[in-house]
């Protein structure tokens, strides 16, 4: 079994019914949300397993000692220290050569937040195996990249960290704006929304390969009404 912390939207929220429905895969019930679609499914076949969300402490093995119950209640007592923000605007983005949504602007909320994360919860992560990090590719990542790996089991924390909700596998250039038509399609008017960060949300994968789901979520104890 592996956790993750992530932020996603409630479970009732738009957003996130609208992400379960071209996923094909609600990781609140555990369960598929529409037929399979070929044509779909190819785009989408990597964000589905994680289900939808943004990253914040990406997957991780508990350490000796350390219990889902005790992550669990470690991450509800953090989030009702916390106070929530908004994200003033979304946007449909490629990032390389997947399409995510990202602020339109930067936010040092979402910074601030996602760096406190990966501090807090650090001492519940198993070190990582030889094989998790020849996984992550260290001769292709910069040096920095490669010491955020030895030091907190993922490349992209802190200063390599870009708030992104992943809404496609990689697409091939050629088929970029065909993929983005579909995704304007769906999620345009989200895109020029506001998204309130509200809580946090524990993500289990309970064996290897298997589609990720929701264990629990946490909301902020107080949250900013700007």
């Amino acid at each position: 079994m592996r956790a993750a912390i992530y932020f996603t939207p409630p479970a009732d929220a738009p957003l996130t019914k609208a992400a379960a429905d071209w996923l094909g895969w609600d990781a609140f019930s555990a369960s598929p949300t529409r037929k399979a679609h070929p044509a779909i499914d190819a785009i989408v076949h990597d964000p589905a397993r994680y289900g939808f969300h943004a990253t914040l402490r990406a997957p991780f093995r508990l350490a000796d000692g350390r219990d889902l119950s005790a992550l669990d209640e470690a991450l509800a007592a953090f989030a009702k220290a916390r106070r929530g923000f908004v994200i003033p605007q979304l946007a449909l983005s490629r990032l390389g050569d997947f399409f995510a949504l990202v602020p339109r602007f930067a936010s040092d909320e979402i910074r601030q937040l996602e760096g406190a994360v990966v501090r807090a919860f650090e001492p519940f992560r198993a070190p990582l195996t030889e094989a998790e990090i020849a996984r992550r590719m260290p001769d292709r990542l910069t040096e920095r990249q490669r010491r955020y790996i030895d030091e907190w089991g993922y490349p992209y924390v802190l200063d390599e960290f870009r708030f992104h909700m992943t809404l496609t596998s990689r697409i091939p250039a050629r088929e970029s704006a065909d993929v983005m038509g579909q995704l304007s399609e769906r999620f345009g008017e989200f895109a020029e929304a506001p998204l309130r960060i509200d809580g946090l949300a524990l993500f289990v994968e309970p064996a290897p390969g298997e589609p990720f789901r929701v264990h629990s979520r946490h909301p902020f104890q107080t949250n900013s009404q700007r």
